[in-house]
């Protein structure tokens, strides 16, 4: 049976070839941040944040952004290796911490995810990076960053396309519109694809969010926003749903699910109910137990996560959601 951290890599290039305190959560009281758009010729840098990349990836990562127009500075650890990290906490941290600190790197992506994230940020230089907002980019495992990144600096981070994702036409659009062009779009799923509404409303706050493992697993510690009023959304992949369902739980417990103003779960790729003949939930009625009495505007099934075509999401942003079409309509626009 493939484990979790394949099912991380498969939609990537690999794919290809007890009650934890609210308190301990960060007041996220700083400012917004917004970094600036990115343009033709301008010069992203390539971190690796989590687990170890292969050369074949690094080369089809610098392919991918060529053909968006942009150069491409690699880091010095992007290619380390220390058991199933790509190198040291302190290398790794040490890349995020230079490529924000230089003047001539206008974005900063993520090559991919796996595990490692969420150890190195104790050792961010949020200083630094709030004198120096830059666009942040990726998913998965890198949730961790978006979401400390956000929570210790104000800075809205991205969650969308890894180096190591596939670059199509559909994902690459989103990706322009918001981080390029600067609009403030309406997410929209096409009708081809389906989603589920949980509990009907309508409903406004600031969009949070990201991997469900990686997000619950922060849970008491500093690198979570204040929560109050936000809309919630999550994704994951090759989870059993007892799993998914303790998650969430978990959430609950610690008085997250109470403070949101609204909730999208957006795609849990490969979720199942696991081996053998084993009764089990369904997620739908996982979500309709623990999301449903909360009575707050929610649906399943927007294009966010570990899926082929997928949405490129500002976190921190003033957003309106509407369950009915299932849409995220943003009030702002993520760069300036």
């Amino acid at each position: 049976m493939m484990n979790r951290r394949n099912f991380l890599t498969g939609l990537t290039l690999t794919g290809i070839a007890t009650q934890v305190p609210v308190f301990a959560q960060s007041s996220s009281s700083q400012r917004l941040l917004k970094p600036n758009a990115l343009k033709s010729g301008d010069t992203v840098g390539l971190v690796t944040p989590a687990s170890p990349i292969l050369k074949e990836h690094l080369k089809w990562i610098q392919l991918q952004l060529g053909q968006q127009e942009l150069a491409v500075k690699v880091a010095p650890h992007v290619m380390s290796e220390y058991g199933y990290l790509a190198g040291t906490d302190q290398q790794r941290a040490s890349d995020i911490n230079q490529m924000f600190a230089d003047p001539n790197i206008k974005g900063i992506i993520a090559t991919g995810g796996g595990w490692g994230s969420s150890r190195i940020l104790p050792l961010l230089d949020y200083d630094l990076i709030r004198k120096n907002p830059k666009i942040f980019l990726g998913y998965s495992d890198i949730t961790a960053l978006l979401l400390g990144l956000y929570s210790q600096t104000g800075l809205v981070t991205f969650h969308g396309l890894l180096g190591t994702s596939l670059w199509n036409p559909y994902s690459v659009s989103w990706l322009k519109k918001i981080l390029f062009e600067g609009q403030a779009v309406t997410f929209q799923n096409p009708a081809s694809v389906r989603v589920e509404t949980i509990y009907p409303g309508q409903a406004q706050g600031r969009l949070i969010g990201g991997n469900l493992s990686v997000l619950s697993a922060l849970v008491g510690s500093k690198y979570l926003p204040n929560w109050q009023d936000k809309i919630l959304f999550v994704e994951d992949i090759g989870e059993d749903i007892y799993r998914v369902d303790r998650m969430l739980t978990h959430l609950k417990l610690a008085g997250i699910l109470d403070q949101i103003s609204g909730f999208i779960f957006s795609q849990c790729t490969a979720c199942t109910k696991g081996e053998g003949n084993e009764p089990s939930l369904t997620l739908s009625q996982v979500l309709t137990d623990l999301i449903q009495p909360l009575r707050i505007p929610a649906w399943y099934g927007s294009m966010i996560g570990h899926i082929r075509d997928q949405f490129t999401i500002p976190l921190g942003i003033e957003v309106k959601i509407d369950t009915q079409p299932g849409t995220i309509l943003m009030l702002e626009n993520a760069v300036i």
